[in-house]
């Protein structure tokens, strides 16, 4: 049940990297149409600055999933290459476990912020006057979903340690070294 549960989280989390590709793409061929308008003095789209920073806050939340199920967060191993293994493994569920707190602790903190959006109905104090809700919906919305991807590899990583499948667990959330990479 964990590989299916694995597996089911890594294609999610690839899709996600899809989308989050396609929307950067959107995003810079929509900022490229604004300055090339601007510059032949076309006028402007207007609010390429402001939905791109919409964009990257998205980007960066959702993100961080996709990285932690590629383990493409930065991790510094010098103390952990000269463990045995066992002792590595307990660093690795320790990283993992502590990562989660940080994420779900931050994910509860956001809350508030897209509450207080939704109760005043506020918006962008800009030409765009873009509902907020929006946008930081999305964004509260990516720090849920690396919560949840957080809070399952954690768990994941626990059951493949308690039955001894450290290959498995090393393929879910060990850390590869340079050398092995």
């Amino acid at each position: 049940m964990t590989d299916a549960l694995h597996g089911a989280l890594r294609r999610a989390n690839r899709i996600v990297a899809l989308i989050l590709g396609v929307a950067l793409l959107l995003t810079v061929a929509f900022i490229l149409t604004d300055v090339i308008l601007r510059k032949f003095g076309w006028g402007s789209l207007g609010g390429s600055d402001e939905v791109s920073g919409y964009v990257m806050a998205a980007v960066a939340s959702w993100g961080l999933a996709c990285a932690l199920l590629d383990r493409a967060h930065v991790r510094i191993d010098v103390l952990r290459q000269k463990l045995a293994q066992p002792s590595q493994a307990a660093m690795d569920i320790f990283a993992m476990i502590v990562t989660n707190g940080v994420v779900l602790l931050i994910a509860w903190h956001c809350w508030p912020v897209l509450q207080k959006t939704l109760e005043r109905g506020s918006r962008a104090n800009t030409p765009l006057e873009t509902p907020l809700w929006i946008p930081q919906g999305i964004w509260f919305s990516g720090w849920l979903w690396f919560a949840l991807s957080a809070t399952l590899l954690s768990l994941i990583g626990i059951a493949h340690l308690a039955k001894g499948r450290r290959a498995e667990f090393d393929a879910a959330i060990g850390m590869g070294s340079e050398l092995q990479e």
